[in-house]
């Protein structure tokens, strides 16, 4: 058999390779040091590396790649495989890279490619956003918590939960349109024990019945159906967690009374294990959750790489979307698979399912170092905040370009105009973060 040989780079094992082997940590504020050498011998604890610039780092992982390369290739010559060397490629080199931010342009001149500030799934481990295609679910223990909201005429609704520590964060109750224990109680105010949060008591036909007490806690976010809920009855947004997976030090606005106030401060800054033993105990305190805590097994959704469970942030990322004018990408996809040699034939059939299972537009973009940069920057408005409505583009004849250090050449000066006088001057240059 023949083939060419292609080398998958970049992305979170290269980078977690790199760091182990060098004992350096990347941070994209430290300054670039051209003649930089990890240091020797390598610290034991991740918290002694060495923290570089992200070029430093990205010259290490090319570095080691090459040097992993080798020794594959090595391994491979010896086994005898039919490989032809002169067609190797890898996910990461200057072709790869160019080819990927071409098509990214094409995307984006013709409609299919946009940014938002969206919820997204996130991995609090990698600090990235996760595609649907990159998900995994796995069953892990988790326990209902029932607590205590009181209505306006004094009476106590109990809400069981998986998420407790996701109080201070709910937006509103649900119930199904038909329980008849909560219709007479639809669009009335209920108060949130401990933080004392006035929420809607809504209707929605996602609200099931005969799970937990029938009402559920609608937090931004705690899972997906929270965004359907969030989206569909226009709630309000109440983010209280970092891009670390830990409460914002900051105390929210929305938390008015002397008692929530002090009662979020003890909590901020914790993880959500944390803050979940610390919440429970002051459910349990101020009478707001009786019960013990009722064990059960259930399915959640991990990054594939990830070894904790996803969270759902509001953050600003990019989107290939998924429909379009005659056909869907999907459609396009599957209609594209059937005109290919499959080799073993049944690896068709796994295509199509995952292809299939491909629901909503397509999140491309990812936090990560060892990318693929997308070839656009952005414009300064009057109060030095990005303008993610008219990104500047970099030219096709110029690329592979990394919008973090080149900051004039392989710009699209047709899509600029005089912006580009004005915030050249200016080092707060933003660009969007790397495409897989």
């Amino acid at each position: 058999m023949f083939y060419p040989m292609g080398w998958d780079d970049n992305g979170l094992p290269t980078e977690r390779r790199v760091e182990n082997f060098y004992g350096v940590r990347c941070d994209s504020l430290a300054a670039y040091q051209p003649d930089f050498r990890p240091p020797e011998p390598i610290p034991l604890k991740r918290g002694d590396f060495t923290v570089i610039s992200r070029r430093n780092f990205i010259e290490l992982c090319h570095e080691l790649t090459a040097i992993d390369e080798q020794a594959f290739r090595a391994l491979f010559v010896q086994l005898g495989l039919s490989v032809d060397w002169s067609l190797s490629y890898a996910t990461i080199d200057e072709r790869s890279q160019r080819a990927s931010q071409r098509a990214l342009l094409r995307n984006y001149q013709r409609g299919e490619l946009y940014s938002q500030q969206a919820p997204c799934l996130w991995d609090v481990t990698f600090q990235t956003a996760v595609a649907q295609a990159e998900l995994e679910e796995r069953e892990i223990a988790g326990a209902y918590h029932e607590l205590s909201f009181e209505t306006a005429d004094g009476a106590a609704l109990r809400v069981a939960t998986t998420r407790p520590e996701l109080l201070m964060a709910c937006v509103a109750l649900v119930a199904h349109p038909d329980d008849v224990r909560y219709q007479a109680r639809f669009g009335q105010s209920v108060r949130s024990p401990i933080f004392d949060v006035d929420v809607p008591l809504l209707a929605h036909p996602l609200g099931d019945p005969d799970k937990g007490t029938g009402l559920v806690m609608v937090c931004t976010f705690g899972d997906l159906t929270d965004v359907i809920w969030w989206r569909e009855l226009q709630l309000p947004t109440r983010s209280i967690l970092g891009k670390d997976g830990r409460l914002l030090l900051e105390t929210p606005s929305w938390l008015t009374t002397p008692r929530s106030q002090q009662a979020y401060a003890g909590l901020a800054g914790r993880n959500l294990s944390q803050v979940r033993t610390q919440l429970v105990s002051m459910l349990r305190d101020c009478g707001a959750m009786q019960d013990e805590p009722r064990p059960i097994q259930h399915t959640v959704k991990f990054f594939e790489k990830g070894d904790r469970p996803l969270e759902i942030l509001a953050t600003r990322q990019w989107y290939l979307r998924n429909g379009g004018r005659d056909a869907s990408l999907r459609d396009v996809l599957l209609v594209s698979g059937q005109t290919l040699d499959w080799h073993p034939p049944h690896m068709l059939r796994r295509y199509e399912h995952w292809v299939s299972g491909l629901n909503g537009d397509w999140l491309i973009s990812r936090q990560r170092t060892f990318g693929v940069p997308i070839p656009f920057w952005y414009g300064l408005d009057a109060q030095g905040e990005a303008d993610y409505s008219t990104p500047i583009i970099a030219c096709e004849e110029n690329l592979p370009v990394d919008p973090s250090w080149i900051l004039r050449q392989g710009i699209d000066q047709s899509n600029v105009g005089n912006r580009m006088v004005s915030s050249a001057n200016r080092t707060s240059w933003i660009r969007g973060p790397p495409a897989r």
